[in-house]
């Protein structure tokens, strides 16, 4: 017997940053498109299991990620650009100009991993401070 499809209801999510329009959830994937405001940031992070990739559809951002030696690579990213994030790569996205993303990942939930102090950093982004 075939399978058959079925309905699925979006949600908007409020976040400090902006919102999380999530348009697809499943035991195996998550799909998302995030609007972020001008000046704001995610937190510096990590996740455990999750694995994710981000697309940017429109705006621009910075991202840092940790290079492999403890300290921050710091990217633009444009228009047009993706990244993969796999599980356990520290990383944080911060608008420069009112971002919209697409995102796929796992459907892990709950699983950030926060670590601005181990960077300098303030608590919710910003710059680091000298290390």
């Amino acid at each position: 017997m075939p399978k058959k499809i079925e309905p699925f209801y979006p949600k908007v999510l409020s976040r400090d940053w902006g919102s999380e329009l999530i348009v697809a959830e499943t035991p195996t994937y998550l799909g998302k498109v995030l609007t972020m405001h001008p000046g704001t940031a995610g937190g510096l992070q990590y996740h455990v299991e999750k694995d994710e990739t981000f697309y940017l559809y429109t705006g621009r951002a910075i991202v840092r990620s940790d290079n492999g030696h403890g300290q921050l690579n710091v990217v633009m990213m444009l228009p047009g650009q993706s990244y993969h994030i796999p599980a356990g790569a520290v990383h944080q996205v911060e608008a420069i100009e009112r971002c919209v993303f697409f995102e796929t990942s796992t459907p892990h939930h709950n699983d950030r991993v926060r670590c601005e102090q181990d960077y300098g950093m303030p608590e919710g982004g910003g710059l680091p401070s000298t290390r």
